[in-house]
């Protein structure tokens, strides 16, 4: 049995019709092609699917579908038009924070949210914001201070 929804990703209404036990991760990678969300685990475990509902950072892979009726979800696709983008992605360019690449979507979603709620955080708050985010490859010490440098830059823009 599907249901309908409606939802805003990214800027953009959508409304699909969605299996019950239908994870929000398929519905956006699978349904409407939304690519930069990333199927890791699939249990919670790696937050390579983290976005944003309504502005809180949550797995995708562990929400249904259907609870996402009326909601706003913001994936890494639609922070391109956002300033703060560019900055992250040269934080992580300049600190040698991207590797393999496959946890950044998840990372930059979760530093986004971090960065709205507290722009200028503490190297224990951006440890804290990225702690559902696993990185098999450059450990955490480089996209903290990718982090820590983006929110400094951000600082720096709005004086």
């Amino acid at each position: 049995m599907t249901y309908p929804i409606k939802l805003v990703v990214n800027g953009r209404k959508f409304s699909p019709r969605v299996e019950g036990d239908e994870t929000l991760l398929h519905l956006l990678r699978e349904k409407l092609g939304v690519k930069g969300v990333k199927a890791g685990c699939e249990s919670g475990e790696c937050g390579a699917c983290t976005v944003l509902v309504d502005g809180q950072p949550v797995n995708s892979c562990l929400i249904l579908a259907a609870r996402c009726d009326g909601k706003s979800v913001l994936t890494v696709e639609g922070l391109r038009a956002n300033p703060q983008m560019a900055i992250l992605e040269q934080a992580f360019l300049e600190k040698g924070a991207v590797q393999c690449g496959f946890c950044s979507p998840g990372m930059i979603i979760s530093a986004h949210s971090l960065l709205q709620k507290s722009p200028h955080p503490t190297e224990d708050e951006v440890r804290e914001a990225i702690s559902g985010n696993l990185c098999r490859c450059t450990g955490y010490a480089k996209i903290v201070e990718a982090i820590l440098a983006a929110a400094r830059r951000m600082g720096e823009v709005e004086t």
